[in-house]
């Protein structure tokens, strides 16, 4: 699996954390710059360290699973991208409710981060059985999602909740590609 696709996993699995920022963003009267930094903190912290946890129990069965790692990897990344697409268009479109109180709530971050992230350990599975090089890839996807959650904060402040649906079904749409790619691949199809 090359950088570009490594790449384009971690855009798509940020996009979650992304939409979440957004939301955090709309909340803000002005940008707080360091709730912006601790919240890309938690989300880029939990997607990277999510992938290695999912890597490292991929491994102890992908001895077993080599024969059929391809399928796996398309159920999976096809299922994921498939969640987000479902939760674009089947979402409750209510506006959220901000809390009075603008301090950042670090249990809420967690689980923010956890729910935001589960797809992650996901993917780190899959990418036991691609035989993909785990730091690099746990690096890319922190980084990006770090970023990605960095921008979004100050995106939804500016701009409100325009780009949370657009951003969740592109994500959707990467993961169910590339999950289609790597099966494809391995059928000798392309």
């Amino acid at each position: 699996m090359g950088f570009v696709e490594l790449l384009m996993i971690a855009v798509g699995l940020s996009m979650d954390a992304f939409a979440v920022s957004v939301c955090k963003g709309l909340c803000m009267k002005r940008v707080n710059w360091r709730h912006a930094f601790v919240i890309a903190l938690f989300f880029g912290g939990f997607q990277g360290l999510m992938p290695v946890v999912g890597w490292a129990l991929g491994t102890q069965f992908a001895a077993l699973i080599t024969p059929v790692d391809h399928w796996i990897a398309f159920a999976l990344l096809a299922f994921i991208g498939g969640k987000m697409l479902w939760d674009a268009f089947h979402e409750d479109d209510e506006a959220q409710e901000c809390p009075a109180d603008p301090k950042l709530d670090l249990r809420e971050l967690v689980m923010l981060a956890v729910a935001t992230s589960i797809d992650a350990l996901a993917v780190g599975i899959t990418f036991a059985f691609l035989g993909v090089n785990i730091v690099a890839a746990a690096a890319l996807i922190g980084v990006t999602t770090f970023a990605l959650s960095f921008a979004g904060v100050a995106i939804g402040n500016q701009f409100g909740s325009r780009f949370e649906k657009p951003a969740t079904i592109a994500g959707g749409v990467v993961l169910v590609l590339i999950g289609a790619k790597i099966l494809l691949e391995h059928l000798g199809i392309i």
